[in-house]
């Protein structure tokens, strides 16, 4: 089962996000238009029409959004305490958490959730769902926790940045449609499919771009600190909470495939953006990335168990 996932889920991944480096390393692609392409879209367009072809319930819903909460919350007293022993600054405190808490669910999750279950509509607007909530948390959390003092106390910035992810907003229409049985006409669900089907390649190799602009380094031990709470303790607090939530079958295996994710690129974007521990963020990402070749075999493989 390992080889059999490794080989027509994970490896498939790399291969996209190699020829994505690739071009990078040829062309020096323009990582700012592809990541706009992908943000205010592709990636939208994904996330609507998964939500209103969903199967998901009322209730359903609710318990994804109750785990999310739960998941994220224990990330990050966990990376509060491991900054605290670690004797890190409130600026580092702030770029540790935000490497464990903010996860790469789109790019990355999105098409390893389409691979793991063909397109199932169900699994497909769980993830929607995750990674929607996710940016969220990036654009709240994350920016707070970066910019921490230098707000003083002027939130404007941070809910202008909320209002114009077009993530969101997607998500509440996709809902909406779906919740009062709305038509789409031809003309906006073919392009949205069109859209939402390209999702998978473009996704990939705007990662594989912009992974391979950061050098890589393996001598620092926090990398390594944020790699183990992302990457094993992550799927660990997942589990837990599936089984505390009682949460069976696909919603489950759905949520455990998504617990397992590695660092986001929004991380790096923070970072980079505030000057806040960008060599660190960027490491995170791409360190993160390469050993979820190994760990997300692993627990696909597990959630069949499920």
């Amino acid at each position: 089962m390992i080889f059999t996932i490794l080989y027509s889920v994970v490896l498939p991944i790399f291969v996209l996000i190699a020829v994505g480096s690739i071009l990078q390393r040829v062309f020096q692609l323009d990582l700012y238009t592809l990541a706009k392409i992908n943000f205010y879209c592709i990636t939208p367009a994904a996330v609507f029409m998964s939500l209103y072809h969903s199967d998901m319930s009322a209730q359903l819903l609710g318990s994804v959004i109750f785990f999310y909460a739960l998941y994220v919350l224990i990330l990050y007293l966990l990376g509060s305490a491991t900054s605290k022993i670690m004797g890190y600054t409130k600026g580092k405190k702030a770029a540790f958490n935000n490497s464990i808490m903010l996860d790469n669910s789109g790019n990355y999750g999105l098409p390893i959730n389409d691979l793991v279950f063909k397109g199932d509509p169900l699994a497909a607007s769980m993830q929607a769902l995750i990674m929607s909530l996710q940016s969220l948390l990036t654009f709240t959390y994350g920016v707070i926790s970066i910019q921490g003092s230098k707000l003083n106390g002027n939130y404007r910035t941070v809910i202008i940045g909320f209002l114009k992810m077009p993530v969101p907003y997607a998500l509440l229409l996709g809902l909406l449609m779906h919740a009062f049985a709305i038509p789409l006409p031809v003309i906006l669900s073919q392009p949205l499919t069109y859209a939402q089907q390209s999702m998978v390649a473009i996704a990939l190799i705007t990662l594989g771009a912009q992974i391979v602009k950061y050098p890589l380094r393996l001598y620092r031990k926090d990398i390594y600190l944020s790699m183990t709470l992302r990457l094993f303790a992550g799927p660990a607090i997942g589990l837990l909470l599936i089984y505390v939530l009682d949460i069976h079958g696909i919603p489950a295996q759905a949520l455990l495939i998504a617990s397992a994710m590695p660092t986001g690129v929004n991380t790096s974007i923070l970072a980079e953006e505030y000057r806040n521990e960008p060599d660190f963020a960027a490491q995170t990402v791409l360190v993160s990335t390469l050993v979820n070749v190994f760990t997300i075999t692993a627990v696909i493989a597990l959630s069949h168990h499920l």
